[in-house]
Parts: structure tokens; sequence; C-alpha cells
């Protein structure tokens, strides 16, 4: 077909603040991992699809299933909707221990806006 692009699972964009590989990033309404280190403002690769163990609140516990948001104020995910964009599901129980900072995120791999 002559007007494909892409496939979409990786979108190379501008970085919206500095970022490592691995880390999550909001851009507009899009949310992706960094496959590599950015500065702001140079393009990143963006992994807008698959599963990922990122940051999170260690204050909250999450059930398999569970929507899960990122909180761009502080860059981590959460089971909060208010304010935050949604970025896809829980695929892993994670305890709301202060120790338990990281959570397995499927990612939806599609803009939506931010939850009022």
């Amino acid at each position: 077909m002559k007007n494909f692009v892409q496939d979409g699972d990786t979108l190379v964009v501008p970085a919206p603040y500095d970022r490592s590989a691995g880390q999550g990033a909001q851009v507009g309404q899009i949310f992706g991992v960094c496959a590599g280190d950015a500065v702001s403002g140079a393009d990143v690769a963006l992994k807008v699809s698959g599963v990922f163990d990122l940051t999170k609140i260690g204050s909250q516990a999450w059930t398999v299933g569970q929507l899960i948001y990122w909180d761009n104020t502080n860059k981590r995910c959460t089971n909060v909707a208010t304010g935050n964009l949604l970025i896809g599901v829980a695929v892993t129980a994670v305890d709301n221990g202060a120790g338990s900072t990281i959570g397995r995120v499927r990612l939806n791999g599609a803009a939506r806006a931010n939850e009022a």
C-alpha cells in the first residue's frame, strides 16, 4: 500500500524533558518508553506498545488488569485517573509497600486524553 508509513509501535519524537533509556515520557497525548537516552528537545524513540517495568508510586497497591496512568508532574505511573494520562494496564499485582516502586505495565499503544 503506497500510503503506509510505519508499524507505529515505535515513534520518534522530540524528548519533552531529559530521559534515560527505559524511562517513560509523555509528549502531548502520546506516552512511551524511551529506547535510548535523550536531552530535552532532542529526538528520542518511544516504544508505545509492549510490557515494561516502570516506576510507580510506592504507596499504591496494583491489581492485575487495573488501569494505569502516567503522572507527568512526578514522572511515574499511578492508578489515579484524575489529571493523568491513561497508558495501559497492570499485568502483575504489586503491594503498597514503600519499597514497591516498580510496576509491570502493558502499554495500550493509543493516545487518550487526560482523565478529568
